[in-house]
């Protein structure tokens, strides 16, 4: 038997206003765009920001659909919009923030098995560690410098056969 161990360093701020003024500014855009997300059924807003590499930022939000698991979360809504919207230009950064009706939204959360695929997945095709922000409406902040370390022993391209 072998025995191995797996883990991953990452930072925590108790405010936002201990980051750098790039990162507050996309974790903001993130908080912000948390109120344009369709969550009737949940009640859980969230809103994800990505600074590319043309310095612009973009948001998704999480998306809710009456035919469970139809929605697609704001991680993913992001990905997508960029991937297609934006294609000549890559990510370096995404800040993910939430809000919802009856929850205190003062810790950071981290993405749902789903978008952590995708998420290291999109980090795995451009070729570079992307940092990821997490945070509620306030308290503290997780900065991840790459997005494959929340996903350890992931499913990749090179697990499928060569078809082509």
């Amino acid at each position: 038997m072998k025995k191995i161990s797996n883990s991953f360093e990452y930072e925590i701020y108790s405010s936002i206003d201990l980051l750098k003024i790039e990162d507050k500014e996309l974790l903001n855009a993130a908080r912000a765009i948390c109120k344009q997300a369709y969550a009737p059924y949940s009640s859980f807003f969230v809103g994800a920001a990505a600074r590319l590499s043309n310095g612009i930022i973009i948001t998704g939000t999480n998306q809710e659909n009456a035919s469970f698991p139809a929605g697609i979360c704001a991680e993913r809504t992001l990905l997508a919009a960029a991937s297609s919207v934006y294609h000549e230009h890559t990510i370096v950064k995404i800040a993910v923030s939430y809000e919802g009706k009856n929850i205190q939204s003062d810790h950071p959360i981290s993405p749902c098995g789903v978008c952590r695929q995708f998420l290291a997945e999109y980090e795995s095709r451009v070729g570079f560690d992307v940092t990821l922000i997490l945070g509620g409406q306030i308290g503290d902040v997780i900065i991840i410098p790459q997005l494959h370390a929340l996903l350890p022993l992931a499913f990749t391209a090179n697990e499928l056969p060569k078809l082509f």
